[in-house]
């Protein structure tokens, strides 16, 4: 039928709805190669946790450039579970025999960097700009990722977490890599970098995890734990791991689905707002990091002084900064690796457990006081 004279014809429109899942779909398909590509750079050079770092600036930018894209909670869960098997690995026999042999002294520095990693929190929130509960868990001297994946479930601005933790271990990586030069006169290398992506590994191993991660996130979700889609694979696979009843398997592939869900999970949450505020952080942000720092290599000294710990030793093992970029400075440096290894481990643990109750203990003592003082944070 003709169009009627004076009239025109207008263009068929597809409802917003339909036009929105479309453009998400785009966006989606040119967010995930980029992530990887950055990822992919980021490793080339040696930066730690580029599969995390990766997805989550690329995140960031996409965010503030409008796009409206999330993702769900029961990935971001999915990927704590991941997390926590990572976290439960690293428990051995060989770590298991260091802890027996040095346990005091272990048990007396991780605790006084426990401490220190407190009174620091404590130091920014009653002198700096940051929310109580973000403030103690972002100082948390434990590792990046599991601080992070924990914090938005004990009520923590997870992204201001993020920016902590990473800017700390830029820092004491930095550093670290100084000292190191500087004691032995060369420069720590890094392990051999692995390319591959893992879909060769054993289907037997892999299934097993795949049921302590799905056990873990399903049992977290249904109890109300919180964390749990974390702390349990990471307590009951530490416990299987090291002794023997089950070897865990993750294979590149599958951690960086969880580092990169952990990560869009981060970066698509900023606001130009929030941004510019955590820009502004930083300098007090720098000065709670060399703070605890300082505080730490006085936990170094002691190992040295009491322990007859070598200084190089000491100092990576005290060292605050991530377990994974520490342990491979070590290995480079000749030190010795399974007490740095096992004195790591061991505060990871301890942080992870105490770190829900330091947190909380951290905001009560700032309430008080501002009852006291009519401030308010």
């Amino acid at each position: 039928m003709a169009a009627s004279p004076g009239r025109t014809t207008r263009p068929h429109r597809l409802p917003k709805v339909q036009v929105s899942k479309i453009r998400k779909t785009g966006l989606w398909a040119v967010l995930i190669p980029a992530s990887a590509l950055l990822s992919l750079c980021l490793q080339w050079a040696s930066v730690p946790a580029a599969m995390l770092l990766g997805p989550m600036l690329v995140g960031l930018v996409f965010a503030l450039r409008g796009a409206d894209l999330y993702v769900p909670f029961w990935a971001f869960s999915a990927a704590q579970s991941v997390v926590g098997c990572m976290v439960a690995l690293t428990i051995n026999p060989s770590i298991l025999a260091s802890l027996v042999f040095n346990w005091p002294v272990m048990l007396l520095a991780v605790a006084m960097v426990i401490v220190f990693g407190a009174l620091v929190g404590l130091g920014l929130m009653r002198f700096g700009t940051l929310p109580g509960n973000t403030a103690a868990w972002g100082t948390s001297p434990g590792g990046a990722v599991a601080m992070t994946a924990m914090a938005e479930s004990f009520g923590a601005d997870i992204r201001m977490v993020a920016f902590m933790q990473y800017l700390r271990i830029f820092v004491v990586v930095l550093t670290a890599s100084g000292v190191s030069r500087l004691l032995l006169e060369h420069t720590a290398e890094l392990t051999e970098r692995s390319w591959s992506m893992g879909f060769d590994a054993p289907l037997g191993h892999l299934i097993q995890t795949l049921i302590l991660v799905a056990s873990g996130f399903i049992l977290g979700r249904l109890g109300r734990i919180p964390a749990g889609a974390l702390l349990l694979p990471m307590v009951v696979g530490a416990a299987l791991n090291s002794l023997g009843l089950m070897v865990i398997t993750l294979p590149p592939w599958l951690l960086w689905s969880a580092y990169a869900s952990l990560g869009w999970y981060i970066g698509l949450r900023f606001t130009p707002e929030t941004f510019r505020y955590a820009l502004l952080a930083i300098p007090q942000q720098l000065l709670a990091i060399l703070g605890l720092m300082a505080l730490c290599g006085g936990t170094a000294w002691m190992l040295t002084a009491w322990a007859g710990v070598d200084p190089l030793s000491a100092y990576l093992a005290a060292s605050p900064g991530g377990l994974d970029s520490v342990v491979i400075i070590a290995m480079g440096s000749g030190c010795d690796v399974p007490f740095v290894l096992s004195l790591q481990t061991l505060r990871l643990f301890a942080v992870l457990l105490t770190g829900p109750m330091v947190a909380r203990l951290l905001c009560r003592i700032s309430w008080f006081k501002d009852q006291g003082t009519g401030l308010h944070i």
